[in-house]
């Protein structure tokens, strides 16, 4: 008997349906339950990735407190820029 940590779903892959059932075809896996598993397991470290490289440029940013500028000054600058005749 197969022990399962959590409620069955149903998914409807669409053109997924193709790709996912040539990966069960080849014997890599063994269902399609273990290909969407494997994808969800890649989008995990995607995103993990992701946000690796998101928390490693808002430091590089905040190691950088030079090139800050004040909100009032940047929305000045800003506004002054686009009121130029050219700003188009």
């Amino acid at each position: 008997m197969v022990n399962r940590a959590s409620k069955p779903v149903t998914v409807t892959l669409g053109e997924l349906a193709e790709p996912a059932q040539a990966r069960v075809a080849t014997g890599r896996y063994a269902s399609l339950s273990e290909v969407v598993r494997a994808g969800l397991r890649a989008l995990d470290r995607e995103e993990a990735a992701l946000d690796d490289l998101i928390r490693a440029r808002i430091a590089q940013v905040n190691a950088a407190p030079d090139d800050r500028v004040p909100l009032a000054v940047g929305m000045a600058q800003l506004r002054a820029r686009l009121s130029r005749p050219d700003a188009g």
